[in-house]
């Protein structure tokens, strides 16, 4: 018996395929922006975060992408800022374990490597934008330095502040500020220990008290200063570095094994917003995005991931696109106990993001997958499948089944296992 007619092949467009069969293929994000690779439901993917929030498609242009070792997030996040440079796009990365080497000489720049005792020292406490006349201005940027140092302290000294340290620590940065110069960390550390007559009169105490309050913060700060973390935040930021090229990367390697390495992320993602905003206020800002690798390393701490979460709600104001690259989504909850402050700032960072890309996971992984981010029964299924370079894209309320591209000339700028391939 026959098999019957044979029916021909018909091509159609992706946007008459979704139209045709809207629950199995999906429309896409539309052309404006980079090309990411293959949407496996339905054609070519393209993605940016601002032309999709200036369409209100998503509520804020942040990214978090999560995936395994060797999955391919390392890979997709270069590339992706690299052909962001073909629009004019800018982009500064906090890079932990000395990463983004190969990205930074294809883009022509040297990455900013800061050593224990190195040539190279920022600083955390630079003020943002100055306005002439505008005391707003002003009292922003002191907020932004009283909220950084208190997350300093907190993740030194493993707590939060008592009311009377955060005083203290309040005052000393007051009495830093009024010598008209720019606050740094060993000034106010020498301003804890040595308090003034008149900072203590502001309180209705004495000087001896005042000391004693501020007492235990100025021990752990002037770790920073002093001790085995000097030489990188310790004072003013070094003349002469090119703030103006297509690419920053801050490399903290040498710290990647320390266990201070969250407060010393923490010190260059503030100088790194402290610059960009005043950048952006000088007119010459544009569009940046800012990554933060192993951001485990910040969210572990208490007074640090609040901070970062503050600065992740504010950076749209500067024309900043976040990405926060983790290993799992059992990151954001292994940072504190069930129902901690810890991992509800952590979780608010993921609400805070409303691009997630999620490459394959454990299986174990999957159920917290599932929660966290809303997945449907399939999408959950998928995760702990996905080949390498697949990732399950989550763009506002719409899911993306994307293989990434490498191109021949991009492969030198990810190969990050070289070492594990055949010997020449």
């Amino acid at each position: 018996m026959g098999a019957g007619p044979r029916v021909p092949a018909h091509q159609v467009t992706t946007r008459n395929l979704g139209a045709a069969y809207p629950l199995m293929a999906e429309a896409g994000l539309g052309h404006r922006g980079v090309l990411i690779g293959h949407d496996l439901l339905g054609g070519s993917f393209v993605y940016d975060p601002f032309e999709l929030y200036a369409q209100g498609v998503v509520s804020n242009p942040n990214m978090i992408v999560f995936g395994q070792i060797g999955r391919g997030k390392s890979a997709f996040v270069k590339t992706y800022l690299w052909r962001q440079s073909v629009f004019g796009r800018r982009a500064w990365v906090v890079d932990p374990k000395g990463e983004y080497a190969a990205l930074a000489r294809a883009w022509g720049v040297r990455p900013v490597a800061l050593r224990p005792g190195g040539a190279v020292r920022l600083n955390p406490l630079d003020p943002g934008p100055t306005p002439l006349a505008a005391a707003t201005g002003t009292a922003d940027a002191d907020r932004r330095q009283v909220e950084l140092l208190a997350s300093l302290a907190c993740a030194c000294l493993g707590r939060n502040l008592a009311p009377r340290e955060r005083v203290a620590l309040d005052l000393a940065l007051s009495a830093v500020g009024s010598t008209a110069v720019v606050p740094t960390l060993p000034a106010v550390v020498d301003a804890l220990l040595e308090p003034s007559t008149d900072a203590a009169r502001r309180i209705r105490t004495d000087r001896a008290t005042l000391l004693e309050d501020g007492r235990d913060v100025a021990l752990e700060l002037r770790r920073l200063v002093h001790g085995d973390l000097r030489g990188m935040f310790d004072g003013p930021t070094t003349p002469g570095l090119d703030l103006s090229g297509p690419l920053v990367v801050l490399d903290l390697s040498a710290l990647y094994n320390s266990t201070a390495l969250g407060v010393l992320m923490a010190c260059a993602t503030a100088w790194l917003q402290a610059a960009l905003a005043r950048q952006a206020h000088e007119g010459h800002g544009g569009h940046v995005l800012v990554v933060v690798d192993e951001a485990w390393a910040i969210l572990a701490n208490l007074g640090v991931a609040r901070w970062l979460q503050a600065s992740w709600k504010l950076s749209r104001a500067y024309g900043v696109a976040n990405v926060a690259v983790l290993h799992r989504l059992s990151d954001l909850h292994a940072v504190g106990a069930a129902g901690s402050e810890q991992v509800g700032l952590a979780e608010g960072l993921l609400s805070d993001s409303e691009t997630r890309v999620v490459y394959a996971q454990p299986p174990g992984e999957v159920a917290r997958a599932s929660e966290l981010l809303s997945l449907s029964a399939t999408e959950a299924e998928l995760l702990s499948q996905l080949r390498r370079g697949v990732a399950l894209w989550k763009v506002g309320h719409r899911a993306f089944l994307v293989q990434h591209l490498v191109g021949p000339s991009e492969r030198g700028l990810v190969d990050t296992d070289g070492a594990m391939g055949p010997e020449r």
